[in-house]
Protein backbone atom coordinates (compact mmCIF):
# COMPACT_ATOMS: atom_id res chain seq x y z
CA UNK A 1 0.00 0.00 0.00
CA UNK A 2 1.40 3.82 -0.85
CA UNK A 3 1.86 6.61 1.37
CA UNK A 4 -1.04 7.84 -1.33
CA UNK A 5 -3.88 5.65 -0.01
CA UNK A 6 -6.42 7.51 1.43
CA UNK A 7 -5.81 5.06 5.08
CA UNK A 8 -2.72 7.29 5.18
CA UNK A 9 -2.74 10.91 6.59
CA UNK A 10 -0.50 13.60 5.10
CA UNK A 11 2.36 12.43 7.66
CA UNK A 12 2.59 9.17 6.25
CA UNK A 13 0.72 7.57 9.40
CA UNK A 14 -1.96 5.29 9.07
CA UNK A 15 -5.28 6.31 10.03
CA UNK A 16 -7.93 4.07 9.18
CA UNK A 17 -9.20 3.37 12.15
CA UNK A 18 -10.73 5.48 16.11
CA UNK A 19 -9.02 1.93 17.39
CA UNK A 20 -5.69 2.60 16.52
CA UNK A 21 -3.40 0.29 17.99
CA UNK A 22 1.12 0.89 17.52
CA UNK A 23 1.35 -0.86 13.92
CA UNK A 24 -1.20 2.35 13.14
CA UNK A 25 0.80 4.81 14.53
CA UNK A 26 4.08 3.55 13.10
CA UNK A 27 5.49 5.34 9.99
CA UNK A 28 4.54 3.42 6.81
CA UNK A 29 8.21 2.29 6.35
CA UNK A 30 8.06 0.67 9.57
CA UNK A 31 5.34 -1.99 8.37
CA UNK A 32 7.76 -3.73 6.40
CA UNK A 33 9.92 -5.24 9.32
CA UNK A 34 13.62 -6.08 7.95
CA UNK A 35 16.98 -7.15 9.51
CA UNK A 36 18.68 -4.27 7.63
CA UNK A 37 19.74 -2.35 10.33
CA UNK A 38 18.00 0.95 9.04
CA UNK A 39 17.28 3.57 11.31
CA UNK A 40 14.35 5.31 10.12
CA UNK A 41 12.92 8.72 11.54
CA UNK A 42 9.91 8.62 13.80
CA UNK A 43 7.00 11.08 14.30
CA UNK A 44 4.22 10.90 16.35
CA UNK A 45 0.99 12.19 14.89
CA UNK A 46 -2.14 10.18 16.14
CA UNK A 47 -5.40 10.87 13.99
CA UNK A 48 -8.11 12.93 15.47
CA UNK A 49 -10.67 10.46 15.18
CA UNK A 50 -8.87 8.51 17.90
CA UNK A 51 -8.77 10.97 20.53
CA UNK A 52 -12.75 11.19 19.49
CA UNK A 53 -13.32 7.90 20.31
CA UNK A 54 -11.38 8.12 23.45
CA UNK A 55 -13.13 11.25 24.88
CA UNK A 56 -16.35 9.63 23.56
CA UNK A 57 -15.14 6.35 25.45
CA UNK A 58 -13.98 8.17 28.80
CA UNK A 59 -17.31 10.13 28.83
CA UNK A 60 -19.81 6.98 28.89
CA UNK A 61 -18.14 5.24 31.39
CA UNK A 62 -20.02 2.96 33.46
CA UNK A 63 -19.59 3.28 36.66
CA UNK A 64 -18.86 0.83 40.09
CA UNK A 65 -20.45 1.49 43.76
CA UNK A 66 -18.45 3.32 45.94
CA UNK A 67 -15.86 1.19 47.90
CA UNK A 68 -17.29 0.37 51.11
CA UNK A 69 -14.03 1.74 53.50
CA UNK A 70 -12.67 5.50 54.21
CA UNK A 71 -9.34 4.34 52.94
CA UNK A 72 -7.82 3.16 49.57
CA UNK A 73 -7.61 -0.45 51.00
CA UNK A 74 -9.80 -1.73 48.74
CA UNK A 75 -8.13 0.19 45.29
CA UNK A 76 -8.02 3.70 44.62
CA UNK A 77 -11.91 5.12 45.55
CA UNK A 78 -14.17 6.28 42.99
CA UNK A 79 -14.20 9.81 43.35
CA UNK A 80 -10.61 9.68 42.67
CA UNK A 81 -10.89 7.81 39.81
CA UNK A 82 -14.02 10.58 38.80
CA UNK A 83 -11.98 12.98 39.27
CA UNK A 84 -8.78 12.29 36.76
CA UNK A 85 -11.29 11.00 34.26
CA UNK A 86 -13.15 14.20 34.06
CA UNK A 87 -9.98 16.11 33.46
CA UNK A 88 -9.21 13.34 30.82
CA UNK A 89 -12.61 13.52 29.35
CA UNK A 90 -12.89 17.16 29.14
CA UNK A 91 -9.68 19.59 29.70
CA UNK A 92 -6.66 17.47 28.81
CA UNK A 93 -4.59 17.91 26.08
CA UNK A 94 -3.04 14.85 24.11
CA UNK A 95 -1.74 17.33 21.60
CA UNK A 96 0.52 18.89 23.78
CA UNK A 97 2.20 15.41 24.96
CA UNK A 98 2.47 14.83 21.56
CA UNK A 99 4.31 17.94 20.98
CA UNK A 100 6.76 17.12 23.41
CA UNK A 101 7.51 13.54 22.05
CA UNK A 102 8.39 15.62 18.72
CA UNK A 103 10.31 18.06 20.05
CA UNK A 104 12.64 14.78 20.61
CA UNK A 105 14.70 12.82 18.05
CA UNK A 106 12.60 10.03 17.36
CA UNK A 107 13.39 6.78 15.70
CA UNK A 108 12.64 3.35 14.91
CA UNK A 109 14.70 0.51 13.71
CA UNK A 110 14.35 -3.47 13.76
CA UNK A 111 16.06 -5.71 15.83
CA UNK A 112 15.74 -9.56 16.22
CA UNK A 113 12.57 -9.03 13.82
CA UNK A 114 10.77 -6.42 16.31
CA UNK A 115 10.66 -2.82 15.60
CA UNK A 116 12.13 -0.86 18.36
CA UNK A 117 11.36 2.82 18.83
CA UNK A 118 13.63 4.70 20.71
CA UNK A 119 14.29 8.47 21.90
CA UNK A 120 17.89 9.50 20.70
CA UNK A 121 19.80 12.93 21.56
CA UNK A 122 23.63 13.69 21.42
CA UNK A 123 25.00 16.72 24.15
CA UNK A 124 26.66 19.63 21.88
CA UNK A 125 29.37 18.56 24.32
CA UNK A 126 32.17 16.51 23.11
CA UNK A 127 33.26 13.45 24.64
CA UNK A 128 29.53 12.90 26.13
CA UNK A 129 29.13 9.05 27.36
CA UNK A 130 26.49 7.66 26.04
CA UNK A 131 23.32 6.18 28.02
CA UNK A 132 20.62 3.73 27.33
CA UNK A 133 18.43 4.45 29.68
CA UNK A 134 15.13 1.80 30.41
CA UNK A 135 12.00 2.38 31.87
CA UNK A 136 9.39 0.28 33.34
CA UNK A 137 5.82 -0.67 34.08
CA UNK A 138 3.64 1.45 33.42
CA UNK A 139 5.94 3.65 32.70
CA UNK A 140 6.47 4.73 28.80
CA UNK A 141 9.78 7.31 27.13
CA UNK A 142 7.51 9.61 29.05
CA UNK A 143 9.54 9.22 32.47
CA UNK A 144 12.72 10.12 31.30
CA UNK A 145 12.00 13.23 29.01
CA UNK A 146 12.70 15.39 31.77
CA UNK A 147 16.16 14.13 32.11
CA UNK A 148 17.09 14.48 28.69
CA UNK A 149 17.94 18.40 29.22
CA UNK A 150 19.69 18.06 32.27
CA UNK A 151 22.13 14.73 31.20
CA UNK A 152 23.14 16.35 27.71
CA UNK A 153 23.04 20.00 28.56
CA UNK A 154 24.62 20.09 31.90
CA UNK A 155 26.41 23.09 32.35
CA UNK A 156 22.34 24.50 32.33
CA UNK A 157 21.64 22.38 35.23
CA UNK A 158 24.92 22.73 38.15
CA UNK A 159 27.01 19.94 36.01
CA UNK A 160 30.27 20.34 34.48
CA UNK A 161 31.01 19.99 30.50
CA UNK A 162 32.78 17.05 31.06
CA UNK A 163 29.49 15.45 32.65
CA UNK A 164 27.49 15.20 29.32
CA UNK A 165 25.51 12.58 28.27
CA UNK A 166 24.77 11.47 25.01
CA UNK A 167 20.77 9.67 25.84
CA UNK A 168 18.87 7.01 24.30
CA UNK A 169 15.42 6.09 25.58
CA UNK A 170 13.81 3.01 23.79
CA UNK A 171 10.80 2.29 24.03
CA UNK A 172 10.50 -1.84 25.75
CA UNK A 173 8.80 -3.95 23.24
CA UNK A 174 5.40 -4.54 23.62
CA UNK A 175 5.30 -1.05 24.79
CA UNK A 176 4.78 2.18 23.33
CA UNK A 177 5.71 2.78 20.28
CA UNK A 178 8.11 -0.11 19.86
CA UNK A 179 6.52 -3.55 17.97
CA UNK A 180 4.39 -5.95 19.80
CA UNK A 181 6.12 -9.75 19.77
CA UNK A 182 3.94 -12.01 18.44
CA UNK A 183 5.65 -15.38 20.07
CA UNK A 184 7.50 -15.85 23.03
CA UNK A 185 10.52 -15.03 24.93
CA UNK A 186 11.20 -11.37 24.57
CA UNK A 187 12.35 -11.19 28.89
CA UNK A 188 14.68 -9.26 29.98
CA UNK A 189 17.90 -11.25 28.77
CA UNK A 190 16.31 -10.99 25.07
CA UNK A 191 15.35 -7.39 25.48
CA UNK A 192 19.34 -6.31 26.76
CA UNK A 193 20.62 -7.89 23.79
CA UNK A 194 18.32 -5.87 21.67
CA UNK A 195 20.13 -2.93 23.66
CA UNK A 196 23.26 -3.75 22.95
CA UNK A 197 22.33 -4.14 18.84
CA UNK A 198 21.10 -0.70 19.32
CA UNK A 199 24.21 0.55 20.66
CA UNK A 200 26.38 -1.00 18.68
CA UNK A 201 24.03 0.56 15.49
CA UNK A 202 24.35 3.67 16.59
CA UNK A 203 27.81 3.47 16.56
CA UNK A 204 28.79 4.08 20.10
CA UNK A 205 32.02 2.07 21.26
CA UNK A 206 31.84 2.79 25.04
CA UNK A 207 28.56 3.57 26.93
CA UNK A 208 26.51 2.75 30.41
CA UNK A 209 23.10 1.60 30.85
CA UNK A 210 20.54 2.90 33.26
CA UNK A 211 16.78 1.48 34.54
CA UNK A 212 14.66 1.38 37.51
CA UNK A 213 11.69 -1.18 37.66
CA UNK A 214 11.79 -3.37 34.54
CA UNK A 215 15.11 -1.39 33.26
CA UNK A 216 16.54 -2.76 36.23
CA UNK A 217 16.90 -6.31 35.48
CA UNK A 218 16.77 -4.78 31.78
CA UNK A 219 20.27 -3.11 32.82
CA UNK A 220 21.38 -6.10 34.80
CA UNK A 221 20.70 -8.64 31.97
CA UNK A 222 22.92 -6.65 29.97
CA UNK A 223 25.45 -6.03 32.53
CA UNK A 224 25.81 -10.05 33.31
CA UNK A 225 25.78 -10.18 29.19
CA UNK A 226 28.70 -7.78 29.06
CA UNK A 227 28.30 -6.72 25.60
CA UNK A 228 31.58 -5.26 23.98
CA UNK A 229 31.30 -1.53 25.19
CA UNK A 230 29.61 -1.90 28.11
CA UNK A 231 31.61 -0.51 30.43
CA UNK A 232 28.86 -0.02 34.02
CA UNK A 233 25.17 0.12 34.94
CA UNK A 234 23.07 2.20 37.68
CA UNK A 235 19.65 0.94 39.05
CA UNK A 236 17.06 2.28 41.29
CA UNK A 237 15.23 -0.75 41.99
CA UNK A 238 18.30 -2.98 42.62
CA UNK A 239 17.90 -6.50 43.35
CA UNK A 240 19.25 -6.62 46.82
CA UNK A 241 16.68 -8.70 48.33
CA UNK A 242 19.09 -12.12 49.80
CA UNK A 243 17.65 -15.86 50.00
CA UNK A 244 16.92 -16.10 53.14
CA UNK A 245 14.76 -12.92 53.93
CA UNK A 246 13.15 -13.87 50.63
CA UNK A 247 12.04 -16.80 51.75
CA UNK A 248 10.36 -15.19 54.32
CA UNK A 249 8.98 -12.67 52.76
CA UNK A 250 7.21 -15.87 50.17
CA UNK A 251 6.17 -17.55 52.85
CA UNK A 252 4.22 -14.83 54.70
CA UNK A 253 6.37 -15.18 57.95
CA UNK A 254 8.45 -13.31 59.88
CA UNK A 255 11.67 -11.78 59.36
CA UNK A 256 14.86 -13.41 59.82
CA UNK A 257 16.83 -12.87 63.21
CA UNK A 258 19.34 -10.76 63.56
CA UNK A 259 18.40 -8.23 60.54
CA UNK A 260 19.67 -4.64 61.36
CA UNK A 261 17.77 -1.72 61.90
CA UNK A 262 18.14 -0.58 58.10
CA UNK A 263 17.10 -4.30 56.66
CA UNK A 264 14.20 -4.15 59.49
CA UNK A 265 12.55 -1.43 57.59
CA UNK A 266 13.04 -2.89 54.39
CA UNK A 267 11.64 -6.24 55.11
CA UNK A 268 8.73 -4.62 56.62
CA UNK A 269 7.99 -2.43 53.09
CA UNK A 270 8.37 -5.43 51.11
CA UNK A 271 5.66 -7.33 53.31
CA UNK A 272 3.10 -4.62 52.93
CA UNK A 273 4.05 -4.27 49.19
CA UNK A 274 4.04 -8.16 48.42
CA UNK A 275 0.37 -8.22 50.53
CA UNK A 276 -1.55 -5.35 49.48
CA UNK A 277 0.12 -3.69 46.76
CA UNK A 278 1.86 -6.20 43.70
CA UNK A 279 -2.39 -7.76 42.85
CA UNK A 280 -1.13 -6.05 39.79
CA UNK A 281 2.04 -8.13 39.46
CA UNK A 282 0.41 -11.55 40.15
CA UNK A 283 -2.63 -11.15 37.25
CA UNK A 284 -0.38 -9.84 35.06
CA UNK A 285 2.12 -12.83 35.54
CA UNK A 286 0.23 -15.37 35.50
CA UNK A 287 -2.90 -14.02 33.37
CA UNK A 288 -1.80 -11.19 30.91
CA UNK A 289 -4.24 -11.99 28.54
CA UNK A 290 -7.72 -11.85 30.50
CA UNK A 291 -6.05 -8.57 32.15
CA UNK A 292 -5.65 -7.42 28.79
CA UNK A 293 -9.72 -7.65 27.93
CA UNK A 294 -10.64 -5.34 30.41
CA UNK A 295 -7.61 -2.62 30.12
CA UNK A 296 -7.76 -2.75 26.19
CA UNK A 297 -11.79 -2.63 26.41
CA UNK A 298 -11.84 0.36 29.24
CA UNK A 299 -9.51 3.48 28.77
CA UNK A 300 -10.88 4.34 32.56
CA UNK A 301 -10.70 0.35 33.57
CA UNK A 302 -7.03 0.91 32.22
CA UNK A 303 -6.85 4.44 33.46
CA UNK A 304 -7.48 3.27 37.36
CA UNK A 305 -5.32 0.13 36.91
CA UNK A 306 -2.04 2.97 36.24
CA UNK A 307 -3.21 5.15 38.95
CA UNK A 308 -3.40 2.39 41.76
CA UNK A 309 0.22 1.40 41.25
CA UNK A 310 2.12 1.21 44.35
CA UNK A 311 -0.35 1.77 46.49
CA UNK A 312 -1.35 5.14 44.54
CA UNK A 313 2.20 6.79 43.98
CA UNK A 314 1.25 8.81 40.46
CA UNK A 315 -1.34 10.25 42.38
CA UNK A 316 0.93 11.23 45.28
CA UNK A 317 4.16 12.18 43.06
CA UNK A 318 3.32 12.83 39.76
CA UNK A 319 1.56 15.64 38.23
CA UNK A 320 -2.19 14.98 36.83
CA UNK A 321 -1.04 15.61 33.13
CA UNK A 322 1.93 13.73 33.55
CA UNK A 323 -0.01 10.65 34.27
CA UNK A 324 -2.05 11.32 32.08
CA UNK A 325 -0.12 11.53 29.08
CA UNK A 326 1.50 8.40 30.22
CA UNK A 327 -2.06 6.45 30.44
CA UNK A 328 -3.02 7.93 26.74
CA UNK A 329 -0.31 6.63 25.79
CA UNK A 330 -0.74 3.09 26.35
CA UNK A 331 -4.34 3.42 25.10
CA UNK A 332 -3.21 4.75 21.80
CA UNK A 333 -0.66 2.34 21.13
CA UNK A 334 -3.22 -0.73 22.64
CA UNK A 335 -0.37 -1.91 24.71
CA UNK A 336 -2.10 -2.49 28.05
CA UNK A 337 -1.70 -6.72 27.39
CA UNK A 338 1.42 -6.48 25.34
CA UNK A 339 3.08 -4.51 28.15
CA UNK A 340 2.06 -6.74 30.64
CA UNK A 341 3.01 -10.19 28.94
CA UNK A 342 6.44 -9.12 29.97
CA UNK A 343 5.68 -9.89 33.91
CA UNK A 344 4.52 -13.48 32.21
CA UNK A 345 7.52 -14.13 30.66
CA UNK A 346 9.54 -14.17 34.04
CA UNK A 347 6.63 -16.48 35.71
CA UNK A 348 5.83 -13.47 37.79
CA UNK A 349 9.26 -13.21 39.10
CA UNK A 350 10.32 -10.32 41.46
CA UNK A 351 13.03 -7.93 40.45
CA UNK A 352 14.18 -7.24 43.51
CA UNK A 353 15.34 -10.60 44.47
CA UNK A 354 19.40 -11.17 44.31
CA UNK A 355 19.40 -15.05 43.50
CA UNK A 356 16.08 -14.45 40.61
CA UNK A 357 18.26 -11.06 38.92
CA UNK A 358 21.45 -13.64 39.59
CA UNK A 359 23.59 -10.39 40.72
CA UNK A 360 26.28 -12.98 41.73
CA UNK A 361 27.07 -12.97 37.88
CA UNK A 362 27.32 -9.28 37.58
CA UNK A 363 31.00 -8.39 36.89
CA UNK A 364 30.75 -4.89 35.52
CA UNK A 365 31.12 -2.07 38.12
CA UNK A 366 27.15 -1.36 39.42
CA UNK A 367 25.56 2.05 40.67
CA UNK A 368 23.08 2.65 42.76
CA UNK A 369 20.67 5.06 44.44
CA UNK A 370 18.67 4.61 46.61
CA UNK A 371 15.10 6.62 46.36
CA UNK A 372 13.08 7.01 49.86
CA UNK A 373 9.90 6.45 48.06
CA UNK A 374 10.81 3.22 46.39
CA UNK A 375 8.67 0.32 47.02
CA UNK A 376 11.53 -0.28 49.27
CA UNK A 377 14.30 1.20 50.67
CA UNK A 378 17.67 -0.90 49.75
CA UNK A 379 20.27 -1.62 52.70
CA UNK A 380 23.71 -1.16 51.47
CA UNK A 381 24.50 -4.57 53.11
CA UNK A 382 22.24 -6.39 51.63
CA UNK A 383 23.67 -4.86 47.95
CA UNK A 384 27.13 -5.14 48.94
CA UNK A 385 26.31 -8.91 49.07
CA UNK A 386 24.54 -8.99 46.25
CA UNK A 387 26.54 -6.84 43.76
CA UNK A 388 30.29 -7.89 44.21
CA UNK A 389 31.44 -4.79 42.06
CA UNK A 390 29.31 -2.34 43.83
CA UNK A 391 31.20 1.01 42.52
CA UNK A 392 28.70 3.28 43.82
CA UNK A 393 25.54 3.85 46.30
CA UNK A 394 23.71 6.38 47.44
CA UNK A 395 20.68 7.46 49.82
CA UNK A 396 18.68 10.57 48.69
CA UNK A 397 16.54 12.49 50.70
CA UNK A 398 13.11 12.47 47.91
CA UNK A 399 11.93 10.93 45.35
CA UNK A 400 10.26 7.34 44.58
CA UNK A 401 9.78 4.41 42.32
CA UNK A 402 9.24 7.06 38.86
CA UNK A 403 12.82 8.76 39.98
CA UNK A 404 13.43 10.15 36.35
CA UNK A 405 9.94 11.31 36.38
CA UNK A 406 9.48 12.86 39.64
CA UNK A 407 13.05 14.13 40.84
CA UNK A 408 14.56 14.74 37.18
CA UNK A 409 17.26 17.18 38.47
CA UNK A 410 18.23 14.87 41.14
CA UNK A 411 18.15 11.88 39.49
CA UNK A 412 20.50 13.38 36.59
CA UNK A 413 22.87 14.48 39.04
CA UNK A 414 22.64 11.07 40.86
CA UNK A 415 24.18 9.74 36.97
CA UNK A 416 27.00 12.30 36.55
CA UNK A 417 28.31 11.31 39.97
CA UNK A 418 27.66 7.16 39.50
CA UNK A 419 29.45 7.34 36.18
CA UNK A 420 31.82 9.84 36.46
CA UNK A 421 34.72 7.83 37.39
CA UNK A 422 34.04 5.21 34.07
CA UNK A 423 34.16 8.27 31.91
CA UNK A 424 37.98 7.87 32.04
CA UNK A 425 37.33 4.46 30.04
CA UNK A 426 36.41 5.85 27.02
Amino acid sequence: MSKTSPLFNRRGFLASSAAVGVASLLPAAAHAASQDGVIRPFRVDVPEEALIDLRRRVLATRWPDRETVGDRSQGVQLAKVQELVRHWGTDYDWRKAEARLNAYPQFVTTIDGLDIHFVHVRSRHPGALPVIITHGWPGSVFEQLKVIEPLTNPTAHGGQAEDAFDVVIPSMPGYGFSGKPTGPGWNPERIARAWAELMRRLGYTRYVAQGGDWGSPVSSAMARQAPAGLLGIHINLPATVPPDVAAALAGGGPAPAGLSEKEGAAFASLDVFYKKHRAYGAIMGTRPQMIGYGLTDSPVGLAAFIYDYNNGEPERLLHRDDVLDNITLYWLTNSAASAARLYWETSGQSVVLAAAQKTAEISLPVAITVFPGEVYRAPETWARRAYRNLAYFHEVEKGGHFAAWEQPELFSAELRAAFRPLRQSI
